[in-house]
């Protein structure tokens, strides 16, 4: 009997141990890529959240805060790819090992049978949480349709990627946005656009077994970068460069995406959510490092 106890004492100090284990505190320069001047965004140091660069077919794909409490994305940072919009119909939903186990890989995995489900399911979300929600999809903060390569488009597929999203939300007025972005880009941004793509929680959730699993989102948000870009594009577009941002309520009703600048969308999350004073979601608030661009963009 004491050897049994000594044993699940070393098993759960093991797991401690292999919690997070390859969860990178600071990114490596081949995820700082995806987040403008290579910098995430500011204002968050504070909260427990784990930094995820997420890797598939053997190459980061993008990077994600998440919330190991309430088992959702915080955001996922990505550069958006010119693209037609089509989607992956192969992709079975994934996992991510870094989160839980101690693994020689670091690449989201697909998810095992059921009997495993419990070694992770503390950390991240599992596909029984979302079995039985009615009212809620699983949304894509990185989404699909913002990339290009295959192997791009099956890394959007990771619970670790994805919020529970009202389906009238999803399918509706967040869908519309995410088309207008990628036309927007597709058409005028010339170099690299870098997508910042979050929520924010409401405090409710979603049980399991009279458990809380998942936290709800009440909005989602999402800003992009892009500094290289046409100039001669309609002013109607031309205005919403080189950063604009959206926000849109998680709801039913009332959920149309607004449209506005970074600025207006970081005062917003600092009023209604723990973001710190100093939040910023692009370096430099996006600002063309050369003066020669700052007065391209001015003329």
């Amino acid at each position: 009997m004491t050897l049994y106890r000594i044993d699940e004492v070393l098993i759960f100090l093991l797991v401690i141990m292999m919690t997070g284990a390859e969860v990178q505190e600071k990114l490596s320069p081949e995820c700082k890529q995806f987040m403008y001047m290579g910098t995430m965004p500011r204002g968050l140091e504070d909260q427990p959240f784990k930094k995820i660069c997420q890797f598939y077919g053997g190459k980061p794909r993008y990077v994600t805060l998440y919330d190991t409490v309430n088992r959702i994305p915080v955001y996922s940072a990505y550069t958006f790819k010119r693209t037609d919009g089509s989607r992956r119909t192969d992709v079975p939903w994934m996992y991510e090992p870094q989160l839980s186990t101690l693994s020689e890989s670091r690449e989201m995995q697909h998810f095992p049978s059921e009997e495993i489900h419990s070694s992770f399911a503390d950390a991240q979300a599992v596909l029984e949480d979302y079995s039985n929600t009615v009212i809620f999809e699983r949304g894509q903060l990185n989404p699909e349709e913002h990339q290009d390569d295959p192997d791009d488009k099956a890394a959007t597929y990771t619970l670790t990627n994805v919020v529970p999203q009202v389906r009238e939300f999803n399918i509706g007025p967040w869908k519309h946005f995410e088309h207008t972005i990628r036309k927007r880009l597709n058409n005028y941004c010339r170099g690299t656009a870098y997508v910042v793509t979050g929520i924010t929680t409401s405090g409710q959730t979603i049980r399991r077994q009279n458990i809380n699993r998942l936290g709800i989102p009440t909005f989602l948000w999402s800003a992009y970068c892009c500094v290289d870009f046409d100039h001669n594009a309609p002013y109607s577009e031309r205005s919403k460069f080189p950063a604009f941002a959206s926000n849109g309520l998680n709801d039913r009703d009332n959920n149309k995406v607004q449209e506005m600048t970074v600025q207006q969308l970081e005062e917003f999350l600092k009023r209604v959510t723990y973001v710190g004073k100093s939040f910023q979601i692009f370096y430099d608030n996006c600002v063309p490092a050369s003066s020669d661009n700052n007065a391209l963009h001015h003329t």
